[in-house]
């Protein structure tokens, strides 16, 4: 059914309502997140029933689902202009205005980056650029390129920066992730510009559009609501952007593609991604934890993604593997067994 896919709008209404209720409530969205949504998955369990094949193209064509993700764009948008304004105004205690920034980062997270990323995958020019708009507020758009162009391509393999290796922490992880993508993409433009006989440094290179456009946006929201704006965005940004990375994090950990003799890797499969079918947080994510069958289907729908038994499982949802992963020794003992002997073979002998 399309209507529990809604429940990610609790997001932004846990933000306002934390606001409004003030004091430690502004961090109320972090207790939905990390809090209700794990113990619903504890209580309704995992769902792994697929569609029927014959079902499929009927479901990628309802509107209902779509719908969702278009409402998420403007939702978020706002979320994040409201949170500024309320910053740059200063209504609220110190407290209550890191509980806002972190907040709306998590929002933007959970909601903008996880509907961009079902967005820009999309060949409809609609429908990828709203999911480049909600990049665009949380200053992440060369993301876009990287993830469709280079991390679909490299996944699991020594060249991805968004796979983490075995044995590898997420403090390890997440400069090597951020830093890597930015360079992972511009690569993928220069090499783009490149085949049109073009510079790296030409006015067609979205890496540098995609500057300007978030310059602009810092520029208004300094000029429209002052420093503490800007300062605002900078925080709800990083939240948002960690989020993301930590979730890749998780989901290609210690996973490895076997390289041929002639030097090509495997193609993907869905033994190269970790998979979860929590209900809840399925719902939340919309099928985000189905990911296996993500990177085997790009193009597949969010609603038709299927549980797939023989992808490698996680022992909870995202939000419980999350805090698990701030906590490296004990994410190793609970990870590394999980880990198939054969990947652990491919990391031994890539060093």
């Amino acid at each position: 059914p399309a209507l529990p896919f809604g429940i990610i709008f609790l997001l932004p209404l846990s933000v306002v309502t934390g606001y409004l209720v003030g004091g430690p409530g502004a961090f109320l969205t972090l207790l939905v997140v990390f809090g209700l949504v794990p113990s619903l998955d504890l209580i309704l369990g995992r769902d792994r029933r697929n569609p029927a094949p014959d079902d499929e193209e009927a479901l990628s064509a309802d509107t209902r689902y779509r719908a969702w993700t278009f409402l998420a764009v403007p939702v978020q948008l706002a979320l994040m202009g409201w949170g500024a304004w309320v910053v740059s105004t200063g209504r609220g205690s110190a407290l209550e205005l890191i509980g806002l920034t972190i907040s709306v980062g998590v929002s933007g997270g959970a909601l903008g980056i996880n509907i961009s990323h079902e967005l820009v995958h999309r060949h409809a020019r609609l429908e990828s650029l709203l999911g480049r708009a909600l990049l665009w507020s949380v200053g992440y758009l060369h993301w876009s390129i990287e993830h469709v162009a280079g991390h679909h391509r490299h996944v699991s393999t020594p060249f991805d920066p968004a796979t983490s290796r075995l044995g590898e922490s997420v403090y390890a992880f997440l400069p090597r992730t951020i830093f890597g993508g930015w360079q992972s993409a511009w690569a993928i433009e220069r090499e783009r510009l490149r085949r049109q006989e073009r510079t790296g440094w030409s006015p067609h290179n979205r890496i540098l559009q995609y500057a300007v456009l978030t310059l602009l946006l810092v520029v208004a929201l300094a000029g429209v609501l002052g420093p503490w704006a800007v300062l605002f965005w900078l925080g709800q940004a990083t939240v948002a952007i960690v989020l993301l990375e930590v979730v890749n994090y998780i989901e290609h950990y210690g996973l490895r593609r076997r390289r041929g003799a002639d030097g090509r890797y495997e193609r993907v499969t869905p033994g190269h991604s970790w998979n979860a079918s929590e209900l809840v947080t399925n719902y939340f994510l919309f099928n985000l934890q189905r990911h296996s069958d993500h990177h085997a289907a790009p193009r597949r729908r969010y609603q038709v993604l299927r549980h797939l038994e023989e992808a490698p499982q996680l022992p909870t949802g995202y939000a419980g593997m999350i805090l698990l992963a701030l906590v490296p020794p004990l994410w190793f003992r609970i990870m590394d067994p999980r880990v198939p002997e054969e990947m652990k073979q491919i990391a031994r002998e890539e060093g």
